[in-house]
């Protein structure tokens, strides 16, 4: 095959990056050694929901160049969501400052370079580190990414979907780690064993063996991560006054210690936002971009429903317009069919020094287009702040491959201040909603007779949850504030029935079994058909008797056995 001359490989990067919508200017290619500003290397902007890979050998730069994507991403009005391993994200929020190296390298570029700062949301884990506590309740989790945390085997992760199927099933509201673990010692204890019977397939030795994982989780202080209120994910596509996207920066501080926790917790924040948003199809622009910085860790030891969700997750939330980038050091962290949905690719330098780093070079150059660049040696020797790049077009294509030297971000490419972090969070509208934790009657209160332990005002919208006698019997104020309940529901507007006198909440004695309502006989909800039947009409209690026997059925889980119903 003849040599290409440096003018004709120039034309075929220039020519492949002409683009006609808005874009994400990446950098300057690089072609036989010498930086090319007028061969510019960008993203379309319409395309980020096609997702993509940062990868490269630490120290590379990719948090970087993730942190210059993410400003020009809100500056297009699109929200972004990363996650700040190192703290050095924090930087966004901060305008940077211009040196006379700084002014060299993006004059090189053609790179037209100014300090400016963006619009940052700090969250954290259940108030662990400095930003808005981001917290979810353990029906919402799902069964499947909890199993993650808690390391169980097939086996178990299937005990533990039955587990939740019991609660469901049993209006039994699993908010935090103690009502999983009342449900499971009931489950394990003398009045439960009917109900463990007729689970099926769960066997007491299983649900010992969930429970001491369970306390396990607790004895490590996990329990702040779980509970109410639980965050909203479509916080995350707020875009601030001026029309820029606001970048919501999760700070992980201790990441190194509970590395499972938080990879599995930002795929329930991408798990949640999945099952709440619409169709979008395609769009000029994408709702919201994901990075998930360190994302083997999503995948090491991974079960196989767990890896199966994800990939579901990746292929469909496209048409939803969320784009997902994985950074982690090389492709091969990526399972092949999760691998298979990046048609973005930012590939940072990597290194050969052992026969497995040799190995995975090999694997990453042959997921490459053909290209007039020597990628084994290309991919070896390119510096800091240099990556082989390939994208798709606007007509769905791979773009030419492109050595390029990628732009310098305009905030500050490290930690802002504390004192910055922490006035930004106090300011912020989210810090009433979500800064004081709060514990509503749940399943530990029900199946302890216990009231719950007072921390902090009701969460916001959200009334006191009636008890729930499991049969047809109850107090006729019981059933009065149900069957407000269940009109609200059913109508979507507030009941016209009149509020009943307040009442404390009932202590048994011990501890008593649940019934899940058989389908033949509904139950309290047979009750509630009547007493709703007085209240709309005699014409609506057939209907009413019907919802009712449906809402007392199994919650709808998604692909990651998530919940989006949320008592909000």
């Amino acid at each position: 095959m003849a040599t290409k001359t440096t003018a004709e490989k120039l034309a075929t990067i220039q020519q492949g990056y002409t683009l006609q919508g808005a874009t994400i200017e990446l950098g300057a290619a690089i072609v036989d050694d010498e930086v090319h500003k007028e061969a510019q290397v960008r993203l379309p902007l319409a395309m980020m929901n096609r997702h993509g890979l940062v990868a490269g050998a630490t120290g590379t730069g990719k948090t970087v160049t993730l942190h210059m994507i993410a400003e020009q991403l809100s500056t297009a009005g699109v929200p972004v969501f990363l996650a700040d391993i190192k703290g050095d994200l924090s930087g966004l929020a901060t305008a940077g400052t211009a040196s006379e190296k700084l002014t060299a390298r993006t004059s090189a570029l053609g790179q037209e370079w100014s300090a400016r700062n963006f619009p940052v949301e700090f969250l954290c884990l259940g108030g662990d580190g400095n930003g808005i506590p981001v917290r979810a309740t353990i029906t919402s989790f799902g069964p499947i990414l909890l199993s993650r945390i808690m390391d169980l085997n097939d086996t178990q992760e299937s005990s533990l979907q039955l587990i939740f199927h019991f609660a469901d099933k049993n209006n039994l509201e699993l908010i935090d780690l103690k009502d999983l673990r009342a449900v499971i010692q009931f489950l394990t204890s003398d009045e439960g064993k009917a109900e463990l019977a007729d689970l099926g397939g769960l066997s007491k030795a299983t649900a010992g063996v969930i429970l001491r994982e369970l306390v396990g989780l607790e004895a490590q202080g996990m329990e702040k991560f779980f509970g109410e209120p639980e965050f909203d994910t479509a916080e995350l596509l707020r875009t601030a006054p001026d029309g820029r996207g606001v970048i919501s920066c999760l700070e992980l501080p201790t990441l190194q210690t509970k590395p499972l926790l938080f990879s599995t917790f930002l795929m329930w924040l991408l798990a949640d936002l999945f099952e709440d948003l619409p169709e979008a199809g395609d769009l000029d622009k994408p709702k919201l971009v994901f990075f998930l910085d360190e994302a083997h860790l999503l995948f090491n030891g991974a079960s196989k429903a767990f890896l199966d969700a994800i990939t579901t997750t990746v292929r469909l939330i496209r048409s939803k317009g969320v784009g997902i980038f994985f950074v982690t050091q090389t492709p091969k962290d990526v399972p092949a069919d999760v691998l298979g949905q990046l048609a973005n690719r930012v590939q940072h330098a990597l290194r050969a020094f052992t026969p497995e780093d040799a190995k995975a070079l090999k694997a990453t150059v042959s997921t490459f287009p053909v290209s007039d660049y020597d990628l084994e040696e290309t991919l070896t020797s390119a510096g800091i702040g240099e990556a082989v790049i390939t994208v798709m077009n606007e007509k769905g294509a791979p773009t030419p491959v492109a050595l390029t030297r990628l732009r310098a971000p305009e905030s500050v490419m490290g930690p802002s201040a504390d004192d910055l972090v922490r006035s930004t969070v106090a300011a912020s509208s989210l810090l009433a909603k979500y800064g004081t934790a709060v514990d509503n009657v749940s399943a530990y209160e029900k199946l302890n007779g216990a009231a719950p332990v007072p921390t902090g005002s009701p969460a916001p919208g959200q009334p006191p949850v009636p008890a729930s006698s499991g049969s047809s019997g109850g107090s006729p104020a019981d059933i009065d504030a149900e069957a407000r309940r269940i009109e609200e529901e059913i109508l979507g507007r507030l009941s016209s029935r009149p509020a009943p006198a307040p009442s404390s909440y009932p202590v048994p004695s011990a501890p008593a079994p649940v019934p899940a309502p058989a389908p033949s006989d509904p139950g309290v909800f047979g009750d509630l058909a009547g007493a709703l039947g007085g209240a709309l009409g005699g014409g609506l209690k057939n209907m009413v008797r019907s919802m009712g026997t449906q809402l007392g059925r199994d919650l709808i889980r998604g692909v990651f056995g998530t919940s989006s119903r949320r008592r909000r």
